[in-house]
């Protein structure tokens, strides 16, 4: 039987219901910047080490949350689980990032391609199932995918790219290969996430991290449409509770509103837009999360409340009523090169700069 939940502010942001203040969690909060995650890491031997091991996953899960009064916490994990269990041969070189070793180039690799069996990833929800026993109710646990266009991009790549060179080219004299690589990516990553939920995930992310990549039309044809596929798919509702949804595009300013229509019940937002015009643009049905720009970590204390400030009063300058449906966060994740003692002056900022906005009217 979980453990009762201590503190559900998150989740209750996530769904646009009243809170005391407006929650806080970092993307990346599990990371390089944090000296005991790198003390974990090298224990480990590698990333894939660490990732794939349920107890030290587990472990830099909740360094954050130990160390930081956050509002929830998100699974350690990487984004390219998914195509290492359809057999991409996923690996990370030092200082070189994730790389595959058999990239979809052609067309036989593409007709080769399947939905992984998700026993191959059970690493991973053994890691969910874990974290929430740890966790013993102090905050909620996000699992996460990346989403069918992203996943796809690394695929057709083989290693991050600057210039999206072959799944864009792919994308114009190949198309049908490219819908087939998205259509099984949509399918695995449903199933990847249901699997996180039924293991003890209470919100999921799907991290559309290079949708912003895409021309005007071929984003709502080869992300959008993908993402509002998984979200289909989804289960609504774990432990007697609704499990919300994210969606997180960067770059996706140009087409909130098509986002905010895709039925998640949050959308995650990067610096470049303005809180309360995006409130505007998709409603206040649909809760917002972000968005300040993760190098406002590297300036002093009284920039950091400045900044926090700012981005607080941007969301509620919108048009839209009410206080509430606000997640902050970073608009994207936060560099390994930040300073620990910066994250504390944020998180304390958002909650004692927030309380006045969600006081009840009088008080």
């Amino acid at each position: 039987m979980p453990s009762p939940l201590q503190n559900d502010t998150f989740l209750r942001a996530c769904l646009g219901e009243a809170v005391p203040v407006t929650p806080v969690w970092l993307m990346r909060q599990a990371g390089r910047y944090l000296p005991e995650y790198r003390a974990t890491r090298a224990r480990a031997g590698s990333f894939m080490g660490l990732a794939t091991n349920p107890d030290f996953a587990t472990e830099v899960t909740l360094q954050p949350i130990d160390r930081y009064a956050l509002d929830a916490a998100i699974l350690f994990s990487d984004i390219l689980t998914v195509p290492d269990a359809m057999g991409l041969g996923l690996s990370f070189a030092e200082g070189e990032g994730p790389r595959f070793e058999r990239p979809l180039r052609d067309e036989a690799a593409v007709a080769r391609l399947e939905v992984p069996d998700m026993a191959r990833l059970r690493y991973v929800f053994d890691a969910v199932a874990s974290i929430r026993r740890a966790l013993a109710g102090r905050v909620p646990l996000i699992g996460f995918s990346g989403s069918p266009w992203t996943l796809a991009c690394y695929m057709v790549e083989g290693a991050g790219s600057d210039d999206y060179r072959l799944v864009k080219t792919m994308l114009y004299a190949r198309p049908d290969l490219l819908h087939r690589i998205l259509a099984i990516n949509a399918e695995a990553v449903a199933l990847y996430l249901n699997a996180q939920i039924d293991a003890g995930a209470q919100a999921v992310m799907i991290f559309d991290s290079w949708g912003g990549v895409l021309a005007d039309g071929a984003f709502q044809r080869f992300s959008l449409d993908y993402t509002r596929q998984v979200l289909r798919r989804l289960k609504r509702e774990a432990d007697g509770r609704r499990v919300p949804h994210i969606v997180f595009t960067k770059g996706g300013g140009p087409w909130l509103e098509a986002i905010g229509a895709l039925g998640a019940d949050v959308v995650g937002v990067d610096w470049t837009v303005h809180l309360g015009q995006a409130r505007a643009r998709v409603g206040a049905a649909v809760a917002l999360q972000g968005n300040l720009d993760p190098n406002v970590l590297f300036a002093g204390a009284e920039a950091i409340r400045g900044e926090v400030a700012a981005t607080l009063a941007s969301f509620h300058a919108g048009s839209a009523p009410g206080p509430n449906g606000h997640v902050f966060n970073l608009g994207h994740g936060i560099s390994q090169h930040t300073p620990p003692e910066h994250v504390s002056v944020l998180v304390d900022a958002v909650h004692e700069l927030s309380r006045p906005y969600h006081a009840p009217a009088g008080t």
